[in-house]
């Protein structure tokens, strides 16, 4: 479904130059819940940006290959990125406080995609929204579509921009850091709406992070990331028990600290 073939990112800076990606490769199976780790810097959204063909109009100088189901997202041009980008391949970001607008009820935002992407009447991009609300466990979804985010508490605003990302039934979901800013308890309720998303819909899942323990429990494979470079990678499982690069042993022992 997802290959990336020697990606490379660099943004100009004052002195020269930043090297923000060093030649990663790697590949995601349909339906597959793949996590990518790393501390804050180490290059984990840009490369999903640049992945999802979003680095456009910031000066980046891009090489390598991102091919989504066979298709270079890095060479389309903008007409053929909108017709994947919200319907292919979603994106859940991190604080959906700042993902959203404030000045717009919650129903509108979320049945955007449904405007650019269907011909769908107005009364039917509604009841494919209540739908989806429903389909993300958001009790009361009509009294949700009428509000304003900050009516809603954290989860309920991530449960709203999930239900926003799944309504196309998209092949591949990008999530940043999707529950950085959310409690423990509904942290959990949002892993296991995702982990339901893929089952049910076949989704695959890039979950981006650097909570090690939301990994192990979330995802099937594991990516590490330092410095713009994939240090080490393999199924959760064992990169958990027998990690082989120095950089994964110290987060697994930071992350053991913190618990």
């Amino acid at each position: 479904m997802l290959t990336v073939e020697h990606l490379s990112i660099q943004f100009p800076h004052r002195r020269g130059t930043v090297q923000a990606v060093s030649d990663i490769s790697f590949a995601m199976a349909p339906g597959e819940i793949l996590g990518l780790v790393g501390e804050s810097g180490s290059g984990k959204t840009v490369t999903a940006h640049a992945i999802c063909g979003l680095l456009e109009g910031q000066r980046a100088a891009i090489s390598g290959r991102s091919l989504f189901c066979g298709r270079d997202m890095l060479t389309m041009n903008p007409h053929e990125k909108r017709q994947i980008l919200g319907k292919r391949i979603s994106m859940v970001f991190q604080e959906p406080q700042s993902a959203m607008n404030p000045l717009m009820k919650v129903g509108r935002q979320v049945e955007e995609v449904l405007r650019i992407h269907t011909h769908q009447t107005a009364r039917e991009r509604r009841e494919s929204v209540l739908d989806a609300l429903r389909a993300v466990e958001l009790s009361d979804p009509e009294r949700v579509y009428a509000q304003y985010p900050h009516e809603l508490s954290g989860g309920m605003r991530q449960r709203a921009l999930i239900a926003g990302a799944i309504l196309l039934g998209p092949e591949l979901l990008v999530c940043d850091e999707p529950t950085t800013a959310l409690d423990v308890t509904t942290q959990a309720q949002i892993l296991a709406l995702l982990q339901k998303i893929s089952r049910d819909l076949g989704t695959g899942i890039l979950f981006i992070s650097h909570d090690l323990g939301v990994v192990r429990h979330l995802c099937q494979r594991i990516l590490v990331m330092k410095s713009g470079r994939i240090v080490e990678q393999g199924m959760v499982e064992q990169v958990f028990h027998d990690p082989q690069h120095v950089y994964t042993q110290e987060l697994l022992r930071a992350s053991l600290y913190q618990a």
